[in-house]
């Protein structure tokens, strides 16, 4: 037996030949299976001659099965040609390297295994040892499965830091968090630059205490060192800045081995929380914008509205409709208001619905409602935009379209058939036509048009399969 070994190695490669030379081919592939998990002798034939197991999980694998087959008839199709390529390579010697080869097992799947394959000698047998590569494949799997849940992690974090600076940027209240060594303002929101920064610029870098008025700085100073002993603490109109009076509370908090000090500041004089310009625009433009607009909880009722629907409603007042149920004016109390919250639940949008508006003195109005569902806000609302519709308006595309033609072609009837034949096709037409708007008007909730209609569900059912209206296999609510 031959083995090839880099003159660093101690071992005379003539001792090794004698040693290995003498022994049999089961003994020489154990000694070779000492290192890895498999070892085999090939003649050169490719036929595995003897085969030895150092592990109990190949073994049930079934490779001890292997004895007296070709090497290349244990793998899968797509290893073959690398075991001719082993067994060549071996055979001129033109230096082993490991090939990674998967194996048939008897479940059907595949196991593999990396070899390397070494000539031994004149005779042409070839010894492989294999390792097997399941535990390497488990850690690599480990670590995408490690690697991908630290991308998870890391994305939530960035997403949570992201919301978290919005926040604190859009925060109509002052918010700033300064240095408990320095007393030095490290960052601050839009909000309290406009409050008590003052002509003197951006807060960040400026002394806590020199954004107060100088009656105010001492107990400025006292804030921070209170808070700085772990408690939080508030004081009310202790401290002024631009002869504003404000509530602050102070907290202690550690982040990346620093206690910095978070500040809230609170005009006391409510007036003094002034909207953004952006959002002052937008709340008077809403309130002089010509359709009605009101804003409801979750259970209808009103918490704010414009003037256009007072002029609807033949509301007073605001503090008159504040806490009234939206259901008192719009559209049929318990059906319009199954539809409306069911829709707006589900899709968050609901778009040019048709219905009426109730004033307070009984008289009716048709109108259109366009609304949205705010579900992630703090105290979740509806937002309800009320657009009048002029008397006399030419019908929707689609009954302009149909219903002319369709009383065409009952005039064409009459005196070709009976008055009691032209009565029920005529009937036929209405109650498709009804079902076909009710549809509409629901946004294709049978459950709902069935309401509409005043059927149960099996009778509308019924009705959309004789006129061929939808389908009927499935329940699509």
């Amino acid at each position: 037996m031959s083995i090839h070994m880099s003159p660093h190695d101690r071992v005379e490669p003539s001792f090794v030949r004698d040693l290995l030379g003498s022994l049999d081919a089961k003994t020489a592939s154990k000694l070779a299976a000492a290192g890895g998990d498999v070892a085999m002798i090939i003649d050169r034939g490719g036929v595995i001659r003897d085969v030895a197991v150092s592990s109990q999980d190949l073994l049930r694998e079934g490779v001890g099965a292997w004895l007296d087959r070709r090497w290349s008839d244990t793998v899968t199709m797509e290893s073959r040609q690398k075991i001719e390529e082993m067994l060549r390579d071996a055979a001129n010697d033109s230096g082993p390297r490991w090939r990674e080869i998967n194996h048939a097992t008897q479940d059907g799947s595949s196991v593999s295994l990396r070899y390397i394959a070494l000539n031994t000698g004149d005779d042409g047998r070839v010894i492989a040892i294999g390792r097997d590569q399941r535990a390497v494949a488990d850690l690599q799997q480990r670590l995408v499965l490690a690697q991908q849940t630290m991308e998870r992690d890391y994305q939530r974090l960035r997403n949570a830091e992201s919301r978290y600076r919005l926040l604190f940027q859009l925060a109509s209240e002052a918010v700033v968090v300064v240095d408990s060594g320095s007393r030095k303002i490290l960052e601050a929101n839009p909000a309290a630059d406009r409050m008590i920064g003052g002509a003197d610029g951006p807060l960040v870098g400026r002394s806590f205490a020199s954004a107060f008025d100088v009656s105010a700085r001492d107990a400025a100073t006292a804030l921070l060192a209170m808070a700085q002993g772990g408690a939080n603490f508030t004081a009310q109109s202790s401290l002024a800045s631009g002869g504003r009076a404000f509530s602050v509370a102070a907290s202690l908090f550690r982040q990346d081995r620093a206690a910095l000090i978070l500040i809230r500041l609170t005009p006391l004089d409510r007036d003094a929380l002034a909207l953004p310009e952006s959002a002052r625009r937008l709340t008077e433009v809403l309130e002089r914008m010509p359709d009605a607009f009101v804003v409801t909880d979750e259970n209808l009722k009103i918490i704010a509205e414009n003037a256009a629907f007072l002029d609807l409603t033949r509301l007073a007042s605001k503090e008159q409709a504040n806490g009234l149920s939206l259901d008192a004016f719009l559209g049929r109390p318990e059906l319009d208001r199954n539809i409306l919250v069911s829709s707006l639940r589900q899709h968050g949008v609901l778009k040019n619905f048709a219905t009426v508006v109730r004033n307070r003195l009984g008289e009716t109005e048709d109108v259109e409602v366009s609304a949205v569902h705010v579900a992630d806000g703090e105290t979740p609302c509806f937002g309800f935009s009320i657009r009048g519709v002029l008397r006399g308006a030419a019908p929707g595309p689609r009954m302009a379209s149909e219903l002319p033609r369709s009383v065409e072609q009952l005039s064409q009837l009459v005196g070709r058939v009976t008055l009691k034949e032209l009565v029920r096709e005529t009937t036929d037409l209405v109650e498709r036509l009804c079902i076909e708007a009710a549809l509409e008007l629901t946004g294709n909730n049978r459950a709902s048009a069935a309401e509409v209609l005043g059927l149960s569900r099996q009778s509308l059912y019924s009705k959309l399969h004789r006129y061929g209206l939808g389908d009927f296999t499935t329940d699509a609510e």
